[in-house]
């Protein structure tokens, strides 16, 4: 199966309960088909200068914004395949890009800045050595895992839904091999719903939406484990 390595779509999150998950999940399956990958975990490290410029500028809301993280599907063994992943968003619209390696070129890239030689040329492999020439200090400041259930529409591949439950993070032996269970960012959030899609939703999602008086949100993982989290860690190390 070919790896889809460009993205162009616009997202919006939506916050559930574990009881609203379990009848809206259940109304979903006349129309959308849960992928491949059935539930899967998922995990993002996420790389960010010193001060966590990225962080700090995509939480202030700019028209537009980018970040680098490197994600792994499932266990992560020396072969297993990670993306890089530049991802930007542009007056709503968000724009992904990514670089599939193996872990083993990942670790070697990791520890040496350079790109496998049947990669270096490639379009996105030069965006990324030119995204560490202009930010020198980006390293891994989190690694966030969770479990996700990803459905699809047969008639409309622009049109995703994901389910991600147990949301945690980690800040200590950020490796994606880590087996650490980490903490939960967000106790409180039962089920977080993401919706991809280019165009309108189509009705019977939207009067669904409606049904189970789900309101959209603006919860972002990266943003909720900063503030609630690494930004109280970074003021005491200031501190002390």
């Amino acid at each position: 199966m070919k790896l889809k390595k460009v993205f162009q779509r616009k997202e919006n999150k939506y916050l559930l309960t574990q009881s609203q998950f379990q009848a809206f999940f259940e109304e979903l399956h006349p129309y959308m088909s849960v992928d491949q990958y059935d539930q899967h975990t998922i995990q993002s490290l996420y790389y960010d200068t010193p001060d966590y410029y990225f962080i700090q500028r995509s939480i202030s809301k700019p028209k537009y914004k980018e970040k680098f993280r490197v994600r792994s599907y499932g266990t992560t063994r020396v072969d297993s395949l990670v993306f890089l992943e530049i991802k930007k968003k542009v007056a709503g619209t968000v724009y992904k890009r990514r670089l599939v390696l193996t872990y083993e070129e990942y670790l070697n890239w990791e520890a040496s800045g350079k790109f496998p030689e049947q990669l270096a040329h490639v379009q996105i492999a030069r965006e990324i050595t030119w995204l560490f020439y202009r930010q020198p200090t980006l390293s891994p400041k989190v690694l966030i895992t969770y479990n996700r259930l990803s459905l699809f529409m047969a008639d409309d591949s622009e049109f995703r839904v994901t389910f991600d439950q147990n949301i945690r993070y980690c800040t200590e032996n950020l490796a994606l091999d880590n087996k650490s269970s980490g903490k939960l960012v967000a106790p409180e959030v039962g089920v977080l719903l993401e919706v991809k899609a280019m165009g309108a939703y189509p009705l019977w999602f939207t009067a669904l939406l409606a049904k189970y008086h789900i309101q959209k949100s603006s919860f972002s993982k990266y943003a909720q484990t900063y503030q609630r989290h690494l930004f109280k860690k970074e003021e005491l190390l200031n501190v002390v």
